[in-house]
């Protein structure tokens, strides 16, 4: 089976800002594919770029094995796009709504009112199609977003960001939207500031930093690539987290991270098992009585921290084409 979007060597320049510097990017069809990284690292432009919304300076980028150069207007016919926030309309119902973005896809009055109902029906929403929309949860409407753009039967859903403002609840809810949509024959590629989310969703992450392709793979690859354990400890007392950062740092690999809302402190390690059993024995010869002590497997949240240099939660929406522009 042919790439969903295959992307050798893009570059964009906004002035003085190189927002793609010769990225190269292989999205495989039938799975959903998650962009990863730091504010202004490409990803948005990127996505621009395969929506038709920007065109790049050089290099070459197809899409369901169409030219996106040569051939935007075909490409916009197999792909759907939706952003950080919902844009459907409050004062329509959710089926008015669908009705009205298929016919303007081209599809007839019969045919707009079909895919509609088969939309809703897909996302789950049937029992409120008849609802107006400013009834609906912010879940339910990110999910008629998602359905806006399905109308048109898209072979590819470009996804920025799409549980951006949402409940824990709702954010659950359309992930089950999103597996039900690939399982149906919808690829996916996901931009998001929630690793977990990648996680849970994506059989294939690539980073990006600087414009370029810094690492890809399976989630599980990638946190083997890591090449490291981590050792994780809370404390009985808030009063020892910094004791513990200290017995930490005299055995890790890099510097222990303490995470105060958790009362947790962290280190990467090397030959985990032996150093878990010298940090109880340090931890006993200080006196500090911890309640929870284990060895696990890197976070995705730590292998971005350790490729880029920062965590993705203080990277902030991606607006680098934007600001650039």
């Amino acid at each position: 089976m042919a790439p969903i979007i295959e992307a050798r060597g893009l570059t964009k320049t906004f002035g003085d800002t190189h927002a793609l510097a010769g990225l190269d990017l292989v999205a495989e069809s039938g799975r959903v594919t998650a962009l990863l990284g730091p504010n202004g690292a490409g990803k948005t432009t990127f996505i621009s770029a395969v929506a038709t919304l920007l065109r790049p300076d050089a290099g070459e980028l197809r899409v369901a094995g169409i030219d996106v150069l040569a051939n935007p207007k075909q490409v916009r016919q197999v792909i759907g796009l939706a952003g950080q926030y919902a844009s459907v309309e409050p004062a329509m119902t959710g089926l008015e709504n669908l009705q009205m973005v298929a016919r303007l896809f081209g599809l007839n009055k019969t045919d707009s009112a079909a895919a509609a109902v088969d939309v809703l029906g897909r996302l789950g929403l049937s029992d409120a199609g008849d609802k107006l929309v400013r009834d609906y949860s912010g879940g339910m409407r990110r999910r008629l977003d998602l359905g806006a753009s399905l109308v048109g039967r898209p072979h590819l859903l470009l996804l920025d960001e799409p549980t951006t403002g949402l409940d824990p609840r709702s954010r659950v809810e359309l992930w089950e939207a999103i597996r039900g949509l690939v399982a149906d024959g919808t690829d996916v590629l996901l931009t998001t500031q929630y690793l977990e989310e990648a996680d849970q969703l994506a059989r294939d992450v690539v980073i990006v930093d600087h414009g370029r392709v810094i690492a890809s793979g399976t989630p599980d690859e990638l946190k083997n690539m890591a090449g490291s354990d981590v050792i994780e400890v809370r404390p009985r007392s808030a009063t020892d987290l910094d004791a513990v950062r200290d017995v930490l740092a005299t055995i890790g690999s890099e510097a222990p991270r303490i995470d105060r809302d958790t009362q947790r402190v962290t280190a990467a390690v090397t030959d985990g098992a032996n150093q878990l059993s010298t940090v109880v024995r340090l931890l006993d010869e200080g006196g500090i009585t911890s309640d929870d002590i284990g060895l696990r497997r890197p976070t995705l949240d730590e292998v971005f921290l350790g490729l880029t240099g920062q965590p993705i939660d203080s990277a902030g929406p991606d607006d680098d084409a934007a600001d650039a522009a």
